[in-house]
């Protein structure tokens, strides 16, 4: 068994990056599943196919939940399947995040959201004019 991935996103954010992070894999480890929060949607009907969703994503390890803005729409509706041993739900879902993610299926819920967390910090770079780097820490150890 493995944990599965639920996005919850504006519009097709959330496939999106889904098929982008598929594609330079080329397969997806772990069932996932993308859904997307259009304009004008009913958050509770959205609540219920998200719950849904979560019924099939779960196979006995948990579901990742990720979503692109804390406060918004999508994030709420995630908020809403809080489960203390079950679920975990992240906001500010990026490309980096979903391919660490994508890149460690075998790994227990805590430790992926550990992963998620490291690949959505990890991956957000400075990039000048010739090549990137990554921001320089400052002398508490933080990143610009």
């Amino acid at each position: 068994m493995s944990v599965g991935l639920l996005l919850i996103t504006h519009a097709g954010i959330g496939a999106e990056l889904l098929e982008a992070a598929t594609r330079m894999l080329g397969s997806c480890p772990l069932r996932a599943k993308a859904l997307a929060v259009q304009n004008g949607d009913d958050p509770a009907l959205m609540g219920s196919r998200a719950r849904a969703c979560m019924h099939e994503l779960e196979a006995g390890d948990g579901v990742l939940v990720l979503t692109d803005l804390f406060g918004s729409t999508p994030a709420n509706i995630a908020s809403g399947l809080r489960d203390a041993g079950h679920t975990r739900i992240l906001s500010g879902v990026n490309l980096p995040m979903l391919v660490r993610v994508l890149n460690y299926p075998q790994l227990p819920l805590d430790a992926l959201v550990d992963k998620a967390l490291s690949g959505a910090r990890d991956g957000v770079l400075l990039c000048p004019a010739v090549g990137c780097a990554v921001a320089p820490a400052t002398a508490n150890g933080s990143h610009h």
